[in-house]
């Protein structure tokens, strides 16, 4: 068994490296780092006794999917575990922001996600058995202003997962879309919300992870980690659209 983990040099990527080796599942590692991905490999293979492949890539370049995709044949390797893991996103008022890196946010949350998708589930519903895990966020259930490519590019992940384990269902192929809130990662410094903090009120990337893992061996379709973060959803439900853009607003903007 050989699960492909994209972003996975660092945060919930390389947690989520972990738990499938703690089950003997063998590994390619995929980031543009290689240093920090051969530096995992090394620990996972040796502590566990699996195969790890590295490749190092790029995948916020349109054309990097069909890359990766062709690397991995080449390492005659039957991905059974597909995690879309890669991500990044970027704090700020949208006329204002750098529009290479919206579009390179684009790219990698939504296209590449999306080629991958494709590519590894037509193999896996030929095989009639197989997993996906797309990991989305916690932003994907409301706008977001002062994020707002980036919640729209989770928008995008939630909703693609839940419409195809649908179609996947009646192959044996199981779909799931893990939603984490904020998380001690270097997601926010790369956002543009400062160095981490000492003392965060936020979870480790290794307990989003460990819920992640767990709920998509549950064959869970949706998973919100943590209790207020699923709270806050369900208020939300009763609140207008122009209520929750204007929490959302008042919320991000205290962050710049």
């Amino acid at each position: 068994m050989t699960a492909l983990i994209t972003g996975a040099s660092a945060g919930i990527g390389a947690e989520l490296a972990r738990e499938f080796a703690k089950e003997k599942i063998n590994l390619i590692l995929v980031a543009r780092r290689e240093p920090s991905l051969k530096t995992l490999a090394a620990e996972l293979s040796a502590e566990y006794n699996i195969n790890v492949s590295v490749i190092a890539l790029d995948l916020s370049q349109p054309s990097s999917a069909t890359e990766l995709y062709k690397k991995v044949q080449s390492l005659r390797l039957t991905v059974n575990y597909l995690v879309n893991n890669a991500g990044f996103g970027d704090l700020g008022e949208f006329a204002d922001s750098e529009i290479q890196k919206q579009e390179d946010m684009i790219n990698l949350n939504i296209l590449t996600l999306t080629k991958l998708t494709r590519l590894y589930a037509a193999e896996m519903k030929t095989r009639t058995t197989g997993t996906i895990l797309n990991v989305a966020s916690d932003a994907a259930f409301r706008p977001g202003p002062m994020m707002s490519v980036y919640f729209a590019t989770k928008h995008f992940v939630l909703a693609f997962s839940e419409a195809i384990a649908e179609e996947l269902r009646p192959y044996n192929v199981h779909v799931s879309a893990l939603c984490p809130g904020a998380t001690q990662s270097e997601f926010g410094e790369v956002a543009g919300f400062g160095p981490p903090q000492e003392k965060s009120p936020f979870p480790k990337s290794k307990e989003v992870a460990e819920f992640g893992y767990l709920q998509m061996k549950k064959r869970e379709v949706v998973s919100v980690h943590g209790g207020d973060n699923r709270n806050r959803i369900e208020a939300e439900k009763s609140m207008s659209r122009k209520q929750i853009r204007e929490t959302v607003y008042q919320q991000m903007s205290g962050l710049i």
